[in-house]
């Protein structure tokens, strides 16, 4: 079993075509083949299921491909920082809820780096998919909140995946809003206030537990939801609906605008946010997650 093998196996997982990993590996047909029936009869695993209509990936191979990204992404760490590699670009990755901060400390890392030599790539995602993405070091870091709501549930599907959550800050929550809703100059909001006015929420997907949203108090019946997958929709949505959201009151007016404002919830203390990053543990840290998360803690006042 080789890198090269766990590499071409990851690719055509991408691409679910042997024709087009064959292509942007620039190996034949035949030998990437007979490569992959190597690693799966090595492996023990059969980790594709072959049609005519392309390559899918069995349940089994999902679990083998997982080990494998960190491997790769492991191996690929450890090359930064003791291999020159020439013209070949770094990757690096960050999940995220959809946090301005995480945005705001992400440009700011950027900035530090010759974007010629790496590929950059953040998204912002379901909260399932964040810590599905940190797992398969599709990212290196995910950004989400635990409270004591979801924390014993989200923990377990951490550890489930051996992945650590490191707190950066805690905050009560915040009523983001237009800033001229009716509501906007409250000193603060009882969810009572906020009946005649639509919830906004992050779509989490079809099988979506209510542990993974990312407004608190999910479990409570929102006489009016809306739902958006995007942060640029649902700023859209409280201009246009008088909408709201239920958030950590941090802010980046930068990237989010002046359009809306967060005044304070009046909720309870089991309604408080922390705020952490989740990586892989025992795993080795690039430079771009180590300065991505010193920008993180500038942005948010972490004192060491």
């Amino acid at each position: 079993m080789t890198l090269q093998q766990l590499r071409y196996a990851l690719v055509i997982a991408e691409t679910g075509s042997m024709n087009k990993a064959a292509e942007q590996l620039y190996v034949s047909q035949p030998s990437l083949t007979s490569s992959v029936q190597e690693l799966e009869k090595e492996a023990g695993v059969q980790i594709f299921n072959r049609s005519g209509r392309g390559m899918t990936v069995t349940n089994d191979g999902a679990e083998f491909l997982r080990y494998a990204q960190q491997v790769v992404g492991q191996f690929d760490v450890l090359a930064e920082k003791y291999i020159a590699r020439g013209s070949v670009k770094k990757k690096f990755g960050v999940s995220a809820q959809h946090y301005s901060f995480a945005v705001k400390a992400f440009v700011e890392m950027v900035k530090r780096f010759d974007t010629a030599r790496y590929e950059f790539a953040i998204r912002e995602t379901k909260t399932a998919e964040v810590i599905s993405d940190v797992a398969a070091m599709k990212s290196e870091i995910g950004i989400l909140y635990l409270n004591n709501f979801n924390r014993k549930a989200i923990t377990k599907l951490l550890q489930t995946n051996n992945l650590e959550f490191t707190p950066l800050t805690k905050c009560a929550p915040f009523v983001y809003l237009w800033k001229e809703h009716p509501l906007a100059k409250e000193k603060s909001i009882t969810f009572a206030q906020l009946a005649d006015y639509p919830c906004l929420a992050f779509e989490q997907g079809d099988t979506s537990s209510f542990y993974y949203a990312e407004e608190i108090l999910s479990t409570s019946e929102y006489p009016r939801t809306i739902k958006a997958n995007d942060r640029a929709t649902m700023l859209n949505l409280m201009v246009g609906l008088n909408g709201y959201t239920l958030c950590s009151g941090i802010i980046c007016e930068e990237l989010n605008g002046s359009e809306c404002i967060a005044v304070p919830f009046e909720g309870d203390e089991d309604d408080a946010m922390e705020i952490g990053y989740i990586t892989l543990k025992k795993t080795l840290r690039s430079k771009a997650g180590t300065i991505y998360i010193e920008e993180l803690k500038r942005y948010l006042g972490v004192n060491e």
